[in-house]
């Protein structure tokens, strides 16, 4: 079906969401194999569990300085035209023609910055299904003021996501505080945001090896704001810590880095083990005899178009993202 970006329709699927149990998850993408394999993925897993228009987020940043998405979706590095690329891919991608039309999906511009992403904001928003609007580098009082103007101009017409506190852009041991009940309650109150998203202890932007997530803090403010929180970060922790997510009040995860960063080894290994067919017999042996390679490596085949291709190195990369996909979807959508 084709893309879910009314408002009242995308509160209407988190509503279905919550009566079913499920937290949707919003994955990242910033290239066209990701976002096909995160579709493939969810076909998938939509006809293991006989459900053919099982929902998911497809996210995507823009002037977000840690991660700008949609400069990387093009080769230009326009912001501009990263995001018009995502947007047409996704309007083929989910047309009636397309093997993933029945299939209901949203998407969501993530880390919207109050600041760098003014130029965005002039677009039409109703063409995404989401925004996170991202005032966290603001003090926290700042940042309550900046996300309530946003509000204010923009909730009729799209579904806002708000980052509670101020969070420390972190290069070493420096690390943001957690969310308290408190400081959740009074944002949401005074900002109108439809989510919430509270530093659980997995905030994505800090780097200290002490990244746990806090359910217990999470059900502590989830009783006092309802279902409508967001948990950011999450491929820097374990799948046994968040199983059972739905009942910490979580209502959305976003995910990006763990399809990236674990789908990699899978393209370095195969692209190792087959040295000899992707660049010949003669450079591997130089490899070989510089100590790049192993002297295990095969070097007798010949080079062949089958493993020197893009579409070689894709199929790898998107074959391991719908494995990692999958596994998500299968803890959240029982």
């Amino acid at each position: 079906m084709p893309l879910i970006i009314n408002r009242n329709q995308v509160l209407d699927v988190f509503a279905e969401a919550a009566l079913n149990k499920w937290v949707i998850p919003a994955f990242g993408t910033e290239n066209l194999t990701t976002t096909e394999a995160i579709l493939a993925a969810t076909l998938d897993y939509s006809r293991k569990v006989n459900k053919p228009d099982i929902p998911v987020m497809i996210a995507i940043t823009s002037q977000y300085s840690h991660r700008q998405q949609s400069a990387n979706y093009t080769h230009t590095q326009r912001w501009d035209i990263g995001l018009k690329l995502f947007q047409a891919d996704l309007e083929v991608l989910t047309s009636k023609e397309s093997p993933f039309g029945k299939l209901r999906v949203m998407t969501l511009l993530d880390h919207a910055q109050w600041d760098s992403d003014e130029e965005l904001f002039k677009w039409d928003l109703r063409k995404f299904s989401m925004i996170m609007y991202d005032a966290s580098t603001l003090p926290y009082e700042a940042n309550i003021e900046s996300t309530k103007r946003f509000v204010e101009k923009y909730r009729d017409i799209i579904v806002i996501e708000g980052a509670c506190d101020e969070i420390v852009d972190a290069t070493g041991n420096q690390a943001s505080q957690l969310t308290t009940p408190e400081s959740a309650i009074k944002y949401l109150e005074k900002t109108g945001v439809d989510f919430i998203v509270a530093n659980l202890g997995t905030e994505h932007r800090a780097s200290h090896v002490d990244l746990k997530y806090h359910s217990e803090l999470a059900r502590e403010v989830s009783e006092n704001t309802g279902t409508r929180l967001v948990l950011h970060g999450t491929s820097s922790v374990g799948q046994d810590q968040i199983r059972h997510l739905f009942h910490d009040g979580i209502a959305k995860v976003n995910i990006w880095t763990t399809l990236e960063r674990d789908s990699s080894p899978a393209l370095l290994e195969d692209m190792v083990k087959n040295a000899s067919r992707i660049m010949g017999r003669d450079l591997t042996s130089e490899f070989i005899d510089s100590g790049i390679l192993g002297k295990n490596i095969a070097q007798a085949n010949d080079p062949s178009i089958d493993y020197y291709t893009t579409v070689y190195r894709q199929n790898i990369i998107f074959k391991k993202m719908k494995e990692i996909v999958s596994g998500y979807l299968n803890l959240w959508y029982k």
